[in-house]
């Protein structure tokens, strides 16, 4: 195997209903720590925990369902993936004073580097793409 061999690293955690957004963060946080970023990319960790509570939410009130969430680190992306039992795919939604909600796509949409969602024959998936910052050049002195 070569330098520029694809390694991959990941983990699965399944969310049912009854469980908190908070247990979610806090194992995802774990997972981020053990690849260094808490301490080297402290604001993509913040990016990738608010996501986390936005599709699990999101597959919790809306899709009235479990979520499956999956965090994939292929040494370019952090891939982020939430699957609940809804057929009914997210978009992004302006603002607006009437709804409370509605925001959480618009927030994703910001803060990943790319995302998207897909069908699939028991519900959908929402994936969301997220690369650390580039290292800062020593500084030379």
């Amino acid at each position: 195997m070569g330098e520029s061999s694809l390694r991959a690293v990941g983990w699965a955690r399944s969310l049912p209903l009854d469980s908190s957004v908070k247990t979610a963060r806090d194992w995802a946080r774990g997972h981020l720590r053990s690849l260094g970023w808490t301490e080297t990319a402290p604001d993509t960790v913040d990016d990738v925990l608010l996501t986390i509570s936005e599709l699990v939410t999101n597959a919790h009130v809306h899709a009235h369902s479990a979520a499956h969430l999956v965090l994939t680190w292929d040494s370019r992306c952090l891939h982020v993936s939430v699957h609940d039992s809804s057929p009914r795919l997210p978009a992004p939604r302006p603002p607006s004073a009437e709804r409370t909600s509605g925001r959480g796509m618009l927030l994703i949409d910001a803060l990943a580097d790319t995302w998207q969602a897909r069908p699939c024959p028991d519900g959908k998936v929402v994936h969301a793409c997220f690369r650390p910052p580039a290292p800062a050049p020593e500084s030379q002195g």
